[in-house]
């Protein structure tokens, strides 16, 4: 189950990661008005992603993703808020605000398990 994990939030993480150079305007859109440096942040998001799906597939610096991953997706949660408050589509794709909101709970499950990843 340990492995499946890994490699389910190795893949989500490339791709995000990806995703972030890929679609970089519609990332940019959910950084918080009050932020700068929009593009900075959505580029070095998208590394740090791209690092944690790499480490995760790889099966190298497990430890190092565990214990670091919940705090980076901690320190993106106010990027989901903000595209719940401000109902932005999600790239091209206007959702339900329903949704919007939804996916925040999401967001504590994630956490909960990238803190079972090397356990």
């Amino acid at each position: 189950m340990k492995t499946v994990l890994r490699l389910l939030y190795g893949v989500g993480f490339l791709f995000a990661g990806i995703a972030h150079f890929k679609r970089s305007k519609g990332f940019e859109a959910i950084v918080p008005a009050v932020l700068p440096f929009k593009k900075a942040i959505v580029a070095i998001s998208g590394v740090i992603e791209i690092v944690y799906g790499v480490l995760l597939l790889l099966n190298r610096g497990t430890t190092f993703v565990t214990k670091t991953l919940p705090g980076f997706l901690t320190a993106v949660f106010p990027a989901n808020v903000y595209m719940a408050v401000k109902n932005i589509p999600l790239g091209d794709k206007k959702l339900p605000v329903w949704a919007l909101w939804g996916r925040l709970p999401l967001q504590w499950l994630l956490i909960k398990g990238a803190k079972k990843i090397d356990s």
